[in-house]
């Protein structure tokens, strides 16, 4: 039998933005999808019918009713559903949870990595380099990426701001802002509202968007101009951010090697001062 998920998740990168958006809201629904009609479907991803058509015929299918056939079929073949707890950790004893753990986050960085293309990342970082003002924002799980990102970014080129979305005034920010500023947003379910509502009212004064999030079929993707999906799945509970570091520590690596001209002297006056200020803790000096 064939995998009409694994087939959605092989093909998104080649889909159109309409497209990626229902094969996301299928990848992340199947068992809701599997029993709605293509009218209804159409209707809760707010999309047209004839769009469903072309991509279930992407996937080789000769329809909707075909595809959906299949996916009935893999989901009779799966076991009973059960809370996303429990259904992670059925059978993993103490000792092998950390295996578990640290192979479901290999899992995660392999799946962002086959879905973000090298072309979408040069996008980016050229969105970045051109950029007079970036601004960070994230809320809640999210929030170790955009520190870390602001972090980066602020370092190499000296024009990054952390927004951290639900705690920040950001209303005079947006006063300011033009289409020469960046937001990069990061915000994985269930969605930071004040993070939409900031990217909303930005993308209106002509500012350019980069999100990182889980899919095509969040909130943040009508409002961006870049999408980087990034896997958030853990064996817990939560959401977690692991891929989404590494796509953020790609940014901040690809920008260090590939502008040093823009980089090194601010990087080389950093370090000065760290230095003069002994910042850092020296092993070699005695108590």
């Amino acid at each position: 039998m064939n995998d009409p998920i694994l087939k959605l998740t092989e093909k998104i990168t080649n889909l159109t933005a309409t497209q990626r958006k229902v094969a996301d809201y299928i990848i992340k629904n199947p068992m809701e999808v599997a029993f709605l009609t293509v009218d209804q479907l159409a209707g809760i991803v707010g999309t047209s019918t004839t769009t469903i058509m072309r991509l279930t015929f992407n996937l080789n299918y000769s329809g909707y009713t075909e595809f959906q056939k299949e996916l009935q079929e893999l989901l009779r073949n799966q076991a009973a559903p059960q809370t996303r707890l429990e259904a992670n950790l059925k059978g993993v004893t103490e000792n092998d949870l950390w295996n578990r753990c640290v192979d479901n986050q290999i899992s995660n960085i392999n799946k962002t990595k086959e879905v973000i293309s090298s072309d979408t990342l040069k996008n980016v970082i050229d969105l970045i380099i051109s950029s007079n003002r970036i601004y960070c924002t994230s809320a809640k799980s999210g929030l170790p990426v955009g520190q870390y990102l602001n972090f980066g970014l602020n370092r190499l080129l000296g024009n990054s701001e952390l927004i951290i979305a639900d705690q920040s005034d950001w209303v005079d920010l947006l006063l300011n802002l033009d289409s020469d500023d960046l937001i990069i947003a990061t915000s994985f379910p269930r969605y930071a509202r004040r993070i939409v509502d900031l990217v909303s009212y930005a993308k209106d004064r002509g500012v350019k968007i980069i999100t990182l999030t889980d899919g095509y079929s969040s909130p943040l993707v009508k409002y961006s101009d870049i999408v980087l999906p990034c896997n958030p799945s853990s064996l817990a509970f939560h959401n977690s951010p692991i891929a989404a570091m590494v796509v953020a520590d790609y940014i901040i690596s690809s920008i260090a090697i590939n502008y040093p001209d823009k980089t090194k002297e601010r990087l080389d006056n950093m370090n000065n001062v760290l230095t003069k200020i002994q910042y850092h803790f020296n092993s070699s000096q005695k108590g």
